[in-house]
């Protein structure tokens, strides 16, 4: 299990940056729900570069579903899915021979492979494998969609710059499904995107912080202790290349409270027990209330810079410096927010067949 994730919907994750194709196989998932390509197409599209604020790599994301889906539906079979790598450039990192990237995976990965790991664009390391969790993860959303299940993510802060904070929910889940940069304010957007120019121009990167809400999921799904809703889906979303912190609710502004603040508040309305606040971000004692999910995930910026660095050389075990050349991104959070819409959509459909059987979906 050490590439896989998931207890009844199972993802598996292959390949590496510079490889033939990379994929990952959905296992467990509900027969016959439809598979809309055209929705997987537009949620790569989200992850793609774009751009000046983006890396200069250019992958299509051609995808092929070579097994799992039949007439436009799931089948019920592990549902397999490949993309090729066809705009690959080894030579840039055969270039850096074996000097350790700062805050990359080299040295770790050396620890563990022996030097036996593919190390050009970070290999299976690489930020390039959450484009088949995009893919699949696109299946996922439109199957909780159909249950009345939504999820939208957007860039909270970046640069110093803030945007505003969800609203109304559903009417912002909606607008960031047609925004190629995710900000629910413009105005923040363009600041934040001016900030990773400005950054990049220094040859330097940028971190984020991106805002995760989910309306609609059912109360009492989740474990108490060791498979509690904040522990499963924080599993997976750190995961995700470069996620150096996950909170729920309010997080850790809990810990300045007091719980007269802290508390969220039962009310009847409608023969509904709903609260007024959300400090929990709709999860106590792990399992879901039945209020939004809201969690914040922290990004850090892009390792690889353009700036001078102090490193060490893995062959010979002498000092060096590295200044990277090649293609990276200055900031990769504003991308990052389709492979956390995935990943939540996957890790919750995964929860909901654990608690109501595996033809919940349906």
């Amino acid at each position: 299990m050490k590439n896989s994730i998931g207890n009844t919907l199972t993802v598996t994750l292959f390949g590496e940056s510079h490889g033939e194709e990379i994929g990952a196989v959905l296992d467990g998932i509900t027969p016959g729900l439809p598979v809309n390509e055209e929705h997987i197409r537009l949620r790569l599209a989200q992850r793609r570069p774009c751009g000046a604020i983006s890396t200069a790599r250019r992958e299509q994301d051609e995808f092929r579903i070579v097994s799992g889906v039949k007439d436009g539906v799931t089948t019920g079979a592990p549902l397999a899915i490949l993309i090729p790598n066809t705009d690959t450039r080894s030579a840039d990192y055969a270039a850096m021979g074996d000097l350790a990237r700062p805050s990359h995976a080299d040295l770790a990965a050396r620890a563990k492979y022996h030097g036996y790991e593919d190390k050009r664009g970070g290999g299976h390391f690489s930020g390039r494998l959450t484009a088949p969790l995009v893919a699949l993860g696109s299946i996922a959303l439109d199957a909780l969609e159909a249950k009345g299940i939504f999820v939208g993510t957007h860039l909270k802060q970046m640069g110093g710059v803030c945007d505003r904070d969800f609203e109304n929910a559903g009417e912002d889940i909606r607008s960031l499904q047609g925004t190629a940069f995710p900000t629910l304010s413009r105005e923040a957007g363009e600041r934040m995107q001016a900030a990773i120019l400005a950054a990049k121009e220094a040859g330097d990167s940028l971190g984020g912080l991106l805002e995760c809400i989910v309306t609609g999921m059912p109360q009492g799904v989740g474990e108490p202790w060791f498979d509690g809703v904040e522990g499963v889906l924080a599993r997976a979303l750190f995961a995700i290349p470069a996620v150096k912190g996950v909170e729920f609710g309010d997080g850790f502004a809990l810990a300045a409270m007091r719980g007269s603040e802290a508390n969220d508040p039962w009310r009847a309305v409608d023969g509904t027990v709903t609260s007024p606040t959300n400090h929990n971000g709709g999860i106590n004692g792990g399992i879901t209330n039945g209020m939004p999910l809201l969690m914040r995930i922290a990004v850090k910026p892009t390792p690889t810079i353009g700036i001078a660095q102090d490193t060490v050389d893995l062959t010979t075990g002498e000092n060096a410096t590295l200044a990277a050349r090649g293609r990276h991104d200055p900031a990769i959070a504003h991308r990052a927010r389709a492979v956390v819409d995935g990943v939540v959509a996957l890790t919750l459909c995964d929860l909901l067949l654990g608690r109501f059987g595996t033809d919940y979906l349906k």
